[in-house]
């Protein structure tokens, strides 16, 4: 059973910091892009930051600067550093992965379950 598990989400003061992981499981053989994507109520998810296998970000307008994303690949995980955190980053983030389950199969995108950041004083 292939899962990504996200973990890190809090409560956390204007200003203040928090750092999620996405860690991949299961049967799998390679791992290509992975990202970070959130929710907030009543709005559609939208894209937070993406990184490739070697290692090229992108990041959406509304984050650059203040997120980071980066990977360890010998973990299978991705991680979300967010510094300087606004009041509107509060959402529920999920971690999405390009994986390839076995040599010379398709690629499928698999999500994770989400994990609430609240930014609130």
């Amino acid at each position: 059973q292939v899962q990504l598990v996200e973990s890190g989400g809090d409560l956390v003061q204007p200003g203040g910091s928090l750092r999620l992981s996405c860690a991949a499981s299961g049967s799998i053989f390679s791992i290509n892009a992975m990202g970070w994507y959130r929710q907030a109520p009543g709005k559609q998810r939208e894209l937070v930051a993406t990184i490739t296998s070697g290692g090229s970000t992108d990041y959406a307008d509304s984050v650059k600067g203040r997120f980071t994303i980066s990977r360890d690949n010998a973990k299978n995980t991705a991680y979300l550093q967010m510094n300087s955190l606004k009041p509107e980053d509060t959402a529920v983030y999920y971690c999405k992965a390009v994986l390839q389950l076995r040599p010379n199969s398709n690629k499928y995108n698999y999500w994770g379950q989400g994990t609430q950041v609240t930014v609130s004083s």
